[in-house]
């Protein structure tokens, strides 16, 4: 009897798995992924480096964080994770166990991307080939690396977005994929001493780690660039004036934005010219 029970269970598991399966678009997630960049920060920069199996560095004031390992191995990876695992973590940065992710991980802005769209990116995946290389830890300064703290720093600063469908107007759509998807916001928007984006200074630029400018997005800047310099921009790296965007822009150029469909790197330009013009970021 038992045999049997055990029999129908692991039936009812394969029919549920095939179930969720039919219901998304693993090479649709591929695109959401090069949308968010996710290549970027979950591969080293060597030439021989696994394609999502982490290690990468961020410095941060904080200390150093690594991108961990997201390819299907079931140890070492997410494999082994469940499409609500996945979407727990996209949407409220929490890790299988409940722990709280740190904020290095972009959740703040993810949170915003729509169910059908983190179901296609949870399908995509399943399907990149694992790989067993184990997650670096994080090297952060006293007192950051306490993750019970991330309690207190979300009560205060983040808030869990909904299951609503991503918008299908043209600046609902640019609004989509800068405040979440490509979640500009994270680089581009200045930070309070906790770590937190300023929402009275959204996408405004300033100084980012050692002593680097990040550029302002709003029109305050991008009045003097016509529609065809941000594409060009967007697809090359190209700037007006013949320079290059510099790095990391210009690993997001090739990584992200210079493989976006036209319609869509239409509605990011759309939607950063709707913005109200925020004043540059003191130096």
């Amino acid at each position: 009897m038992r045999r049997r029970i055990a029999v129908v269970l692991v039936l009812a598991a394969a029919f549920t798995t095939s179930l969720v399966f039919a219901q998304t678009d693993a090479k649709r997630g591929q695109y959401l992924a090069t949308i968010g960049g996710c290549f970027g920060c979950h591969t080293m920069t060597n030439r021989d480096a696994v394609g999502y199996a982490g290690g990468r560095a961020l410095k941060t004031p904080f200390g150093i964080f690594y991108g961990p390992n997201i390819t299907s191995d079931p140890k070492a990876g997410i494999g082994a994770w469940t499409m609500a695992d996945f979407i727990r973590a996209m949407r409220h940065g929490e890790r299988p166990d409940g722990a709280s992710y740190f904020p290095a991980f972009p959740y703040p802005s993810f949170t915003r991307i729509a169910d059908s769209d983190l179901r296609d990116l949870w399908a995509f995946f399943q399907t990149v080939p694992p790989n067993s290389r184990v997650n670096t830890p994080h090297e952060l300064r006293f007192p950051f690396g306490f993750r019970f703290a991330l309690v207190f720093w979300k009560w205060l600063f983040f808030k869990p977005g909904s299951a609503a469908q991503a918008p299908s107007t043209t600046i609902g759509r640019g609004a989509y994929l800068v405040q979440g998807l490509g979640h500009c916001g994270e680089c581009h928007t200045p930070r309070n001493f906790l770590g937190a984006p300023r929402s009275d200074r959204v996408l405004a630029g300033g100084k980012g780690l050692e002593a680097k400018s990040i550029p302002n997005l709003t029109p305050t800047r991008l009045k003097s660039w016509t529609d065809a310099d941000l594409k060009e921009f967007f697809l090359s790296g190209a700037t007006p004036d013949g320079d290059a965007a510099a790095e990391p822009m210009a690993e997001v150029i090739r990584n992200s934005t210079s493989q976006l469909l036209p319609v869509d790197l239409a509605a990011i330009i759309a939607y950063l010219r709707s913005l109200p013009a925020n004043p540059d970021e003191p130096r």
